[in-house]
């Protein structure tokens, strides 16, 4: 298997396992609100759809047909650069629960076979910089399992439901989390630190996964899981056991975000919410 098929092989895991997490619910269960202010769990489910629908759009971009399609979204995006990804999630979320995942199912396969047909060595467009296929497929995991963690917590405090156990499918967002750093202080107008981190983190399996130098003199470790949370501010700092040696490493802990676009207000500690 080559990594782009690991990767999309997680990524409809990961996916699978939230639609049947939401497969059984009722309209007033999809209702349902969930951590971010504002969205319920048809919102979560909705937005994951819209985007596999457009990341399908842009991995199409190297065609006619395509391009034009892929450029009629930046047009769209750039006329409403605030408000247009999630007045698009929003219209979404008013389909009937089967409709809604009747689409999601066919923007997850879609998604899929656009990014297996990307000419190998091309990259393709998006809101930030241009991506591989195998780039896209772990931000499309990446944002899955963030949005997954806000539905679980929806229907934990509505029905009792656990999360489901953590598995090193979290790989992914650790990944994205640690070469995210620069760009986490670069949201913040903030100077990235020169040199290179030490990050070791413990896996779901008991794995140790390593980054960076040995010798760092700036170093973090722990939980990967712990640092996937806090990496998509599904989790803040104070809740975490995390370890940080040097001033700009207890730094980026508190600033961390693997996903694009400006930095996002975060979890308030847990003793705050009691």
């Amino acid at each position: 298997m080559s990594v782009l098929d690991d990767v999309l092989a997680d990524l409809t895991a990961e996916g699978d396992q939230l639609r049947a997490a939401v497969a059984g619910l009722d309209p007033a269960q999809w209702a349902t609100p969930t951590p971010a202010p504002g969205w319920s769990i048809a919102t979560q489910v909705a937005h994951l759809l819209w985007t596999d629908e457009v990341a399908a759009l842009a991995a199409a971009a190297h065609t006619p047909a395509g391009k034009e399609a892929w450029d009629a979204v930046v047009l769209a995006a750039i006329n409403d650069p605030t408000g247009y990804v999630d007045a698009c999630a929003l219209e979404v979320a008013d389909l009937p629960p089967s409709a809604l995942l009747a689409r999601w199912d066919a923007a997850r396969a879609g998604l899929q076979e656009a990014l297996r047909a990307v000419p190998e060595g091309q990259r393709m467009p998006w809101f930030g910089p241009p991506m591989s296929p195998t780039s896209m497929g772990t931000a499309r995991f990446m944002e899955t399992w963030a949005h997954s963690l806000d539905v679980y917590d929806a229907l934990a405090a509505g029905a009792g439901l656990a999360r489901p156990e953590p598995t090193d499918r979290i790989r992914h967002v650790a990944h994205i989390g640690v070469r995210t750093r620069n760009f986490a202080f670069g949201q913040r107008q903030m100077e990235p630190p020169a040199e290179e981190f030490r990050v070791e983190l413990t896996a779901p399996s008991g794995a140790t996964w390593a980054w960076g130098p040995e010798d760092a003199a700036q170093r973090v470790s722990g939980s990967a899981y712990e640092f996937c949370q806090l990496v998509t501010q599904r989790l803040h700092r104070d809740d975490t056991d995390l370890a940080a040696v040097g001033e700009e490493a207890e730094r980026w802990l508190g600033i961390a975000q693997a996903f694009a676009g400006p930095p996002g207000g975060g979890r308030d500690p847990k003793g705050e919410d009691a």
